[in-house]
């Protein structure tokens, strides 16, 4: 059996948060390095090698969802206080991305990364107001 997450003391982050916020911050660095390649391609070798990004678009907007979620208890959410904005950046850009190319391009596997953009971008206003709450 697995052991239960434990939270350290206040001012502490926990253990495996860190992780979770570089694993967030390496998906989102290849997202958008995978979303220049295909028009970088063009241009340099003439022909794109690599169409725009679709399915694989929609997984890495899902990963700071998750972070959200496994942050979700007060003083893991706490923990995140340095990371939220980046996190937010994050979401919108995979949220826009997605959008766009979901409204004009017809690529219908993109809504599920619009769904995760506005569940990722809701969670992260819930989990304030919750932690305001928490403080007073």
């Amino acid at each position: 059996m697995t052991e239960p997450r434990q939270t350290r003391a206040a001012g502490e982050t926990v253990p495996w948060l860190s992780y979770g916020v570089a694993g967030v911050k390496v998906v989102f660095i290849l997202a958008v390095f995978r979303l220049l390649a295909g028009p970088f391609t063009e241009d340099i070798l003439g022909e794109e090698l690599l169409p725009m990004p679709t399915w694989e678009w929609s997984v890495c907007s899902v990963t700071p969802a998750v972070l959200l979620w496994l942050a979700r208890r007060p003083a893991d959410w706490g923990a995140l206080s340095g990371e939220r904005m980046f996190l937010r950046i994050a979401l919108t850009f995979y949220l826009l991305y997605a959008l766009a190319f979901a409204l004009f391009q017809g690529e219908w596997i993109l809504w599920l990364g619009v769904a995760a953009g506005l569940g990722g971008l809701a969670g992260i206003q819930y989990l304030d107001r919750g932690e305001s709450a928490h403080d007073h």
